[in-house]
Order: structure tokens, then C-alpha cells, then sequence
């Protein structure tokens, strides 16, 4: 069963347009945020420094289809599900749904990255985050 994480969240005055309507790259932002809460919830940071190793996952492909709009004050839903745990790859898929509706799909490729003076090499995915991802919880 692929790992899934979910929360719920209210529609901010600041992230929508002048007709109350969340403005479309702000479903990019909320999906960051699941994201970084998911990383949490495994006891993980999607930018890991430590003596050791210096890891980030940058994305490296994004998309969003859009359904139906979400107004401000509206809860929404959000469901990260990791679709894919490749050999330096991750997937996931973030739906929004109010009130139980599907109101837009996100897709998101992160690569696990080494980071060093600002650049991207990447890299295997550590086995003991590989388990944590696959599994959903500490290994």
C-alpha cells in the first residue's frame, strides 16, 4: 500500500485573487507545505544537514489540474501519497478535496540530492529514509 499523509487546512485571504478564488500557483504552495509537514511526520526534513551528509530533494517536475475552485474561508483537504520511491527519484500525487469532492490533482518528481557550495549532485536515497518513505513511519 503506497504511504499516504494527510491534513486539512483553510483557505487564507492572502493566497486567493480579487474574486475570493485560490490563486492557482498557490495549490503549488499548499502542496509544499503537506510536503514539508509529511517529511515531519517521518521525523525527517526534505533539507537534512548533519556532519555527515548534506541531503535536499529538489523537484525536478510539477503539474496541477484543476476541477474545481476553492474560496476563501473554505477547508480543504489535502493527501500526499508517495506513488513512486525510486533509486534516486520520489513521486507523489497531492489531491484537494472539499467537502469530499476532488477539487485539483497535483504530481510532484523530487530528486534526492547531495548538496555542496550550492550545487545538486545526485544521489541514491539513504536506506534508512528509503524504509521511513516506503513504509510511512521511523524504520
Amino acid at each position: 500500500m503506497p504511504t499516504e499523509f494527510t491534513m486539512r487546512r483553510r483557505v487564507q485571504f492572502a493566497e486567493t485573487d480579487m474574486a475570493g478564488v485560490l490563486h492557482f500557483a498557490n495549490y503549488f504552495r499548499l502542496m509544499e507545505e503537506l510536503e514539508h509537514a509529511f517529511w515531519r511526520s517521518l521525523g525527517l526534513t526534505v533539507y537534512l544537514r548533519d556532519r555527515r551528509l548534506h541531503l535536499s530533494w529538489p523537484r525536478v517536475a510539477t503539474n496541477c489540474e484543476y476541477y474545481s475552485p476553492l474560496r476563501f474561508e473554505e477547508e480543504v483537504d489535502l493527501k500526499l501519497t508517495v506513488t513512486k520511491v525510486g533509486k534516486t527519484s520520489l513521486n507523489y500525487e497531492v489531491e484537494f478535496r472539499r467537502d469530499g469532492e476532488r477539487c485539483a490533482l497535483g504530481r510532484l518528481t523530487a530528486v534526492c540530492c547531495e548538496t555542496n557550495d550550492g550545487a545538486f549532485f545526485p544521489t541514491a536515497i539513504p536506506q534508512d529514509i528509503r524504509v521511513r518513505l516506503e513504509k510511512g513511519g521511523e524504520p
